[in-house]
């Protein structure tokens, strides 16, 4: 008979648990290793499309960054071109010859911010003849050494002094095609090509040039042509009349003035006929003989010559869709 080693046995069978034991440890291991890989590289995946959808972003983030730099370095450029007259608020007071005036252009007026941020704003003259002159902007009452404010984000095209004029004044072009004068500072805070945001303080109020009493002289103007601020700005609520503007360029006797009246205004003219007397003109057009040699700079007593073509007043078209900001909508020359 064959003995049997039970301690032999018991030892084999031990050695033999331990051994699948291991075994099941090994495999257990394979799984979790095999589970962290998997999990590693979805993790990976993960990032990297994060990462892809972040390097987007920021390349988006760059071309409107760089976008906006070139709006403030080189201000509707696609209305000026390379015009930057440092001397005259016209811009083309000497060179209308080679400029394209467009026909309309669109206006974004959404950045507005009111130039004085005195309480109650108060407009001591506004747009219009004058004097036998014609005051193209409006004066807001302020005191001396007041802080005046940019109304939109652009760039200081003039800092300059006019002893018989606008005194020490600014003129700012802005990417929205429009262009703003500050007139009779006390100083400025600004240089000329400085870069500036709507709201960032440029200048101090004062009396300097032509001027009888302390108070900024406010302009907006278009492809150098003076348009009414009132036209555009809500002065009592200290915003835009609208957020997008249509500037159109006035005809008269058939052919572009190169004057530009804003919003869905067009400007109404009449051309003087043999018979015509100021109170016939104003009967017909619906207005009165004093608006209409305000209008003119005129006086109830002139002489109306056969042909001269006198401003009436403006017309309301039906409003067009509103479109991007800025943009030219035709040309003309």
């Amino acid at each position: 008979m064959v003995k049997i080693d039970i301690k032999l046995i018991s030892t084999s069978c031990l050695i033999f648990a331990s051994v699948l034991k291991m075994e099941g440890q090994h495999k257990e291991n394979q799984v979790h290793a095999n589970r962290l890989d998997e999990h590693i590289s979805v993790l990976m995946a993960d990032r990297i499309i994060q990462t892809n959808i972040a390097l987007e972003k920021i390349a988006t983030w760059e071309e409107i960054h760089t976008r906006e730099e070139e709006d403030w370095l080189f201000p509707a450029g696609e209305l000026y071109g390379d015009n930057w007259d440092t001397r005259w608020v016209d811009p083309f007071r000497n060179d209308t010859a080679k400029i394209v005036f467009p026909d309309s252009c669109e206006i974004d007026c959404s950045a507005f911010i009111i130039p004085i941020h005195n309480e109650p704003l108060k407009i001591t003259s506004s747009y219009g003849p004058r004097r036998r002159r014609m005051h193209r902007g409006i004066d807001l009452k302020l005191q001396i050494g007041d802080t005046v404010y940019a109304a939109f984000p652009g760039k200081v095209r003039i800092r300059n002094t006019e002893r018989r004029g606008y005194g020490k004044y600014l003129v700012l072009r802005h990417p929205n095609g429009l262009e703003t004068v500050y007139g009779h500072l006390s100083d400025w805070l600004v240089d000329t090509n400085e870069v500036v945001r709507a709201g960032d303080p440029i200048a101090l109020g004062g009396n300097t040039g032509r001027s009888t009493g302390s108070h900024l002289h406010f302009e907006t103007r278009f492809m150098g042509q003076a348009v009414d601020p009132s036209e555009i700005i809500d002065f009592e609520n200290k915003t835009p009349h609208r957020e997008l503007f249509v500037f159109r360029n006035i005809r008269i006797n058939g052919r572009n003035s190169n004057l530009y009246t804003s919003s869905e205004n067009q400007i109404v003219f009449h051309r003087i006929k043999s018979g015509d007397t100021l109170g016939s003109i104003a009967r017909r057009y619906g207005t009165t003989v004093g608006e209409l040699c305000r209008l003119n700079g005129l006086k109830a007593t002139s002489i109306l010559r056969t042909g001269q073509s006198l401003r009436c007043g403006v017309s309301r078209p039906k409003t067009a869709e509103a479109k991007p900001s800025a943009r030219i909508l035709s040309s003309g020359s």
